[in-house]
């Protein structure tokens, strides 16, 4: 038995999922996404927990979470950056842009600083474009970047902290 659990309230948002879906197995997707929402992560024992309640092998689990980017298998910093890294915002300067970050924040993509703030992702296109280049602070997409727009978000969540 997994030592993780949903709060009552996600308890009661898995079953309303659950009656949405001819195969519980359908429900893989918002049951880890609950876990992500109540943790800010998925732990390997919440992925045991979601296979018992999907009636699923840990491991099938494990391969749903691996495979999509939006979970986290690792614990995050309060303010996540997850910069796109696909062509239109790698031609738009989102390469000098995550070496900015580097600079300015001290760690490189894949890494939350010491202070616990900021974690760096890179993920694949989060289908802005037009608005290259850009990322997402902690889901809230930021377009059309520049290092001084990235020097003052950074300073405001710094600010805010």
């Amino acid at each position: 038995m997994s030592k993780f659990q949903y709060t009552p309230e996600n308890e009661a948002k898995f079953q309303e999922y659950v009656s949405r879906y001819p195969k519980i197995d359908s429900c893989m997707l918002p049951a880890l996404w609950l876990v992500q929402e109540q943790e800010g992560w998925v732990s390997p024992e919440a992925m045991v927990y979601v296979a018992e309640k999907l009636g699923k092998t840990p491991i099938q689990v494990y391969e749903v979470a691996t495979f999509y980017t939006m979970f986290n298998l690792k614990p995050i910093g309060k303010y996540h950056i997850e910069l796109c890294k696909t062509v239109s915002c790698m031609l738009c300067g989102s390469r000098e842009l995550k070496q900015h970050i580097k600079e300015t924040i001290g760690i490189d993509a894949g890494q939350t600083s010491e202070d616990g703030l900021f974690t760096l992702s890179e993920v694949e296109c989060l289908g802005a474009c037009g608005g290259a280049p850009m990322f997402a602070l902690n889901g809230e997409y930021h377009e059309k970047l520049t290092k001084e727009k990235v020097d003052e978000l950074i300073k405001e969540c710094k600010n805010d902290n």
